[in-house]
Parts: C-alpha cells; structure tokens; sequence
C-alpha cells in the first residue's frame, strides 16, 4: 500500500488482516519508495493513494509503464480524480475515510480481478510450452473457452475472422479462438492452407472449384458446398497456385473458365 499518511496506511493493514487470502508486503509513505518496491516486489495488488508530495498516485503508474502493471486500487479523499483513476486502468476508486463494507466489495473484486489475470498468464505459459513439445503442423493448440485444445490440420476445411476471433471450421465442429488469422496462418503447411481474403485461409485439399465472376474476382466453392470469397488483392496467390497444379489457363483480362481442383 502507498500512502503518505500514516493514520490511512494502518486503516488499510487493519482491514486486510481480516482477510487471510491477503498478505501485506509493504507499506510506503511516498510515491518514489513505492515505485522502486513494485518493480521489485512485484506484488499482484497495491492500494495507491493519489495525492502524495512530490510523485503522486498517477505519476507512480507512469513510472511503471515499462513494467507488468499490478491491479490498482486508488485511495483518495477527493473524488475529482475519479476519472483520472479509471482512465489509468484502476479497478476501483475508494474514497476516504474508507467504509469497511466499501472496502471489502472494492477487496473481493481486485481478488477476482488477480485470480483472472493468474489462470490466463498459467494458461499462456502452458500454451507456450505445448506449442514447444508439439511438432508444427502436425498438431495446433490453441486456447478456446479458458482450455486448451488440440486440431488436427486436416480436419480443417477453413478459416475465418471475426473481429478478435478466429473459427476454425473442421469437418465436424467449429473452434472459436481469441487469436489474429496471421498467427494462425504461420501455424498451418503452406503447401496445403492459402490465405485467399484478409479474413479466409482455405484448406486446399478440401476445396472443388475456384470460379471466376468478372472484375478480376473469384468464389471458391468448397467440396461441401461452401462458397468463399476470393478477395482481389490475393489474386497473386491464385496464380502461383494455379501454376503449382499445373492449371492450363489462367486468369487474365479475358477471365478464365472455372477450374476444377478435385484430385489435383
């Protein structure tokens, strides 16, 4: 906890010991001390009291840009800076002298908030390390619904974007992932997945036909039935493989008939 007046600091350590999942582990009267403690404590929660002489509560969040925020609780008697508080990413915003009901509401979310923030850095490390054992291109693991998940490349008939999601659609389900389609693409064989839109990768293998349809567009029809964009900008990427399976026209000014790509 941060706070230049000592009468607050012990208000605060008084209502923590009630809680035993919490364990104080520095108590500083000025914002410069605080700052050089988080950097190396590290704790997962301080309660920083905005008005402090000479480095003042959101000068100490500025200080700390560089490093792995920790949740932040602002503690203040003066409600202007409310604002301030939530638009430096504080969780909550207590205000002196602090009602012990209010302080524990504002304690048991931070708890949630830190929890959260634990399991989806244990999740991401564990994700990491999965990626490392497992050979590329021969299994993704990917992190769906707060578990990790393992897709076999050939199962996938395609990919699509969704704002900051990508669903991998497979042969049987759909998997919904928070992840950009450009990691996703650098995990698939390029010889089998193509990127045809901003927003589509296609499994080769699975699709039938690639159609033409004026002004220098495509469809890809899919063997189940699924027609695609083929977006204009991609249209490189269809020649080279076109010229990869050995497509006797391709597309020109002129358009090009629609190219069967079953058993290429």
């Amino acid at each position: 906890m941060v706070d230049d007046e000592p009468l607050a600091r012990r208000r605060i350590q008084s209502l923590l010991k009630a809680d035993p999942e919490v364990s104080v582990i520095g108590a500083f009267g000025n914002g410069r001390e605080a700052a050089q403690a988080i950097r190396e404590l590290k704790p997962d929660l301080v309660f920083l009291d905005v008005q402090m002489p000479e480095m003042d509560g959101f000068a100490v969040l500025a200080d700390l840009a560089d490093t792995p925020m920790p949740t932040v609780l602002f503690v203040t008697a003066f409600d202007q800076y409310a604002i301030r508080a939530f638009e430096a990413h504080a969780l909550d915003y207590l205000l002196k002298p602090v009602k012990r009901a209010r302080f524990f509401e504002a304690l048991q979310h931070a708890k949630e908030q830190v929890r959260l923030r634990q399991e989806n850095h244990y999740e991401q490390r564990l994700l990491e390390l999965m990626k490392q054992v497992t050979p590329t291109r021969t299994r993704l693991v990917l992190r769906s619904g707060g578990k990790l998940i393992f897709v076999d490349p050939e199962e996938i008939e395609w990919v699509e974007a969704a704002a900051n999601y990508v669903r991998l659609h497979t042969r049987t389900e759909v998997h919904t992932v928070r992840e950009k389609i450009s990691a996703i693409e650098q995990e698939l064989n390029p010889e089998t997945f193509l990127r045809v839109h901003r927003s589509i990768i296609v499994n080769l293998d699975r699709v039938k036909e690639v159609i033409p349809c004026g002004s220098g567009e495509y469809v890809i029809l899919m063997k189940n039935g699924r027609e695609l964009s083929f977006g204009r900008s991609y249209r490189d990427r269809l020649e080279h493989f076109l010229s990869k399976i050995g497509a006797s026209r391709r597309p020109g000014n002129g358009g090009f008939t629609p190219i069967s790509l079953e058993g290429h």
